[in-house]
C-alpha cells in the first residue's frame, strides 16, 4: 500500500487524495467517523480517538497516525481494548506512520490516520 502524507490536512492512499482522517483496514481505506468520540472533546480540548469509534481491530497491529505534530489524543479505552484484543498499538506522528505502513504487508496491519494537528 502506498500511503503519503504531503502535509497538514490531507493524505494520499494509493494515488487518491483525502482531505480528512482515514482508516485503512487490509489495504482498503474508509473515512474515520469521529462522531462517537465527539462527546469526549471537552476532556481533551480536541476530539480524541476513543474505542466508541468503529476502529479496525481485525489485524494484529494497529498503527495510529497522531497528526502533523502528533497531537491526536488517544483515550485510555483504546489502549485497554487493544490489550483485551491482543492488538499491538503503534502510535506515531502521521508522516512516520505512513513510512511504516509503506514497509508493512497490507494484510497484517490496520491504521487510523489523523491528518491535522
Amino acid at each position: 500500500m502506498k500511503v503519503e502524507y504531503p502535509g497538514f490536512g490531507s493524505i494520499v492512499i494509493d494515488g487518491t487524495r483525502f482531505d480528512r482522517d482515514m482508516i485503512v483496514e487490509r489495504g482498503e481505506p474508509r473515512p474515520r467517523r469521529k462522531g462517537p468520540s465527539k462527546t469526549r472533546r471537552g476532556e481533551y480540548g480536541h476530539t480524541p480517538l476513543t474505542a466508541a469509534e468503529d476502529l479496525p481491530w481485525s489485524s494484529p497491529k494497529l498503527v495510529i497516525g497522531t497528526g502533523y505534530s502528533g497531537a491526536l489524543p488517544i483515550a485510555s479505552d483504546v489502549r485497554e481494548e487493544a490489550r483485551a484484543r491482543e492488538v499491538e498499538l503503534v502510535t506515531l506522528p502521521t508522516s512516520e506512520a505512513c513510512e511504516l505502513l509503506r514497509a508493512l504487508d497490507d494484510d497484517d496491519v490496520a491504521a487510523v490516520l489523523h491528518v491535522t494537528c
